[in-house]
């Protein structure tokens, strides 16, 4: 009977195995199409790459940076490890202690750079993050089991959640974005994990506990956001204990976080600099105590994770509830009957989390909130399965999960056709010429379109420019593909063999935002905060073979017209095309 048993177990464990290594392959293989159709990066992944590979924290620190020519290789240099530096692994530690996160996603990533010397690769930092995002599934069905344990074939609709959660727009994003975040999601999922199952050993789990002790360690040295959620994580499991009389627990619970945080500060003591005293740190406490941000940022958040980690559905979700609940009040039925012991362990931390980043991170962006974005998805499905509970049959609340999947799986293709048609595909691909005169772009936006963007300054303090650009490129798809700019990146990189020269403003300093492309130019010139006229372009471009023509990158805060008609005078060269509006800048061809 015993050995039948564990026979059963078995069994069950290899099932599980097949099951949860299908979906590693699956979401694998999406991750990878992703990476293939990446053209670009962010400026936050050059840093992630220079950081993790170069001496300083810029390379426009150098002293040779600026108003001189330039060979690709230099600024490739920025992004690739050479046979010389392979096994130098202290500038990873020095670049973060000026920086502004801790460094062990760079440790990793400088790691997995070490595999393809000398040239750069998307792919060191791609592949690190679909090895993590494996783990991530793995603990994702882990939580989902506890969440979904005594319902039918909880272990199959635990598979089916986890499938679907790894693979939203949010999570591709998370896997092909080269940064902190996907080993920060993994950090998150892995305490969460931890903490149910030590709500389960009451007694003899010094083992467990040592393992939320390192795992605390490494989150607390992957980003300073995930402490977030840890001191709410840890709040709540000392209050638990001191209600149930569990001082000794409680004692050797609190022991292991203080050994975690002084053996964290220990390693990285530059993290009380970065948090209390650095300019990010400070901006997030400034930002803490501005309420008039608290609901415009939440308001935000809600609609990027609405698009990126409920592929656009979220809104359909919460008029369904709301018509459930109401439905429910009118019956006299019990809204949600929750007897799960695990659910506040992970809601709470989680809303937590994303309140204090709502309010605290200096952008309304994606990243910030990918840590969590599979947490809310299983929350979500898990309180809709508990409202449903009651009033239909178990049967057909799986046809409507079923159902909302794939809704989820096709609501990007419907999503962009929609667009289209509101927006007009005649105007989507319509290139603006000078992006200087933009204010008239977007009055004629306004006019044309019907689009009230005067409803859009309530919720956000975007700048004419950005909306037109946010609302030309509102493709539903990975925040990081870049697939608009697919078009440059082949252009310059395939036939544009022609000298670059970037019209630079200092104060307007978003460099590495264009620096792939100038590791793909042969000869580039910055030209930072000169008087430009006809003797200085001259100058600069004396013995360049502008036979074919030549690039000009200018970034904002200066006057593209009146900089092109002095290039034009000076070189000769009258026929100007403008290219593409990058992250920072306008790029032109003039021949």
């Amino acid at each position: 009977m015993y050995r039948d048993s564990i026979k059963q177990k078995i069994n069950t464990w290899k099932k599980e195995i097949i099951i949860v290594g299908l979906i590693i392959i699956i979401q694998t293989i999406i991750f990878i199409v992703a990476g293939i159709n990446k053209l670009y990066i962010h400026m936050d992944e050059a840093y992630s790459l220079g950081l993790a590979s170069y001496d300083k924290v810029e390379i426009q620190s150098n002293e040779d940076f600026y108003n001189i020519w330039h060979t690709k290789e230099y600024y490739e240099d920025y992004l690739t490890i050479n046979e010389d530096e392979q096994f130098k692994f202290s500038q990873v530690y020095d670049n973060q202690k000026n920086d502004v996160h801790p460094p062990l996603y760079y440790l990793l990533l400088r790691i997995a750079m070490g595999f393809n010397i000398g040239t750069y690769s998307k792919w060191t930092g791609i592949i690190l993050n679909v090895v993590i995002y494996a783990f991530i599934t793995i603990f994702t069905y882990l939580i989902s089991i506890k969440l979904l344990e005594g319902k039918k074939q909880h272990k199959g609709k635990s598979a089916i959640i986890t499938l679907v959660s790894s693979i939203t727009l949010s999570a591709v994003t998370n896997a092909i974005y080269i940064r902190m975040y996907a080993l920060s999601t993994l950090n998150i999922v892995i305490i969460t994990y931890l903490h149910l199952k030590l709500l389960e050993e009451r007694e003899k789990n010094n083992k467990l506990l040592i393992m939320i002790g390192i795992s605390a360690l490494v989150g607390s040295l992957t980003h300073y956001y995930y402490l977030f959620y840890l001191v709410a994580l840890f709040i709540m499991f000392v209050i638990k204990y001191i209600k149930e009389k569990e001082y000794k627990q409680l004692g050797k619970y609190i022991g292991t976080m203080i050994i975690a945080g002084i053996t964290s500060l220990i390693i990285f003591p530059y993290s009380i600099q970065h948090m209390f005293f650095g300019y990010r740190g400070q901006g997030a406490i400034d930002n803490l105590t501005n309420i008039s941000k608290f609901i415009s940022s939440i308001f935000q958040y809600i609609m990027i994770i609405n698009i990126y980690g409920f592929n656009n559905i979220l809104l359909i979700l919460i008029i369904g509830v709301v018509c459930i609940t109401i439905y429910k009040k009118i019956k006299k039925k019990q809204i949600i009957e929750n007897k799960n012991r695990y659910i506040k362990y992970i809601l709470i931390p989680t809303l937590v989390y994303f309140i204090l980043v709502s309010i605290s991170s200096p952008w309304i962006t994606l990243r910030y909130v990918m840590p969590i974005c599979g947490i809310l998805f299983i929350l979500a499905i898990y309180y809709i399965d508990k409202l449903l509970s009651n009033i239909i049959k178990e049967k057909t609340t799986n046809i409507i999960f079923v159902s909302m999947f794939l809704m989820m799986l096709i609501m990007p293709i419907i999503s962009n056709e929609i667009i289209n048609l509101i927006v007009g595909k005649e105007f989507m691909n319509e290139q603006e010429y000078l992006y200087s005169n933009k204010t008239e772009i977007v009055e004629n936006m306004k006019r044309e379109l019907k689009i009230p963007i005067e409803a859009i300054y309530r919720f956000t303090d975007a700048s004419d420019d950005n909306i037109l650009f946010f609302i030309k490129n509102l493709k539903l798809e990975p925040e990081v593909l870049y697939s608009n700019k697919k078009y440059i990146v082949e252009k310059i990189k395939y036939d544009l063999n022609v000298p670059a020269l970037y019209l630079f403003n200092s104060n307007n300093n978003r460099f590495l935002d264009d620096i792939l492309l100038f590791a793909y130019i042969d000869k580039s010139y910055i030209a930072k905060d000169i008087e430009y006229n006809d003797e200085k372009i001259k100058e600069i471009m004396k013995n360049q073979d502008i036979s074919n023509g030549i690039l000009i990158f200018i970034n904002e805060g200066q006057e593209n017209e009146n900089l092109l008609n002095i290039i034009q005078k000076s070189v000769g060269l009258y026929n100007t095309t403008y290219l593409q509006r990058l992250n920072a800048c306008d790029v032109y061809y003039i021949k």
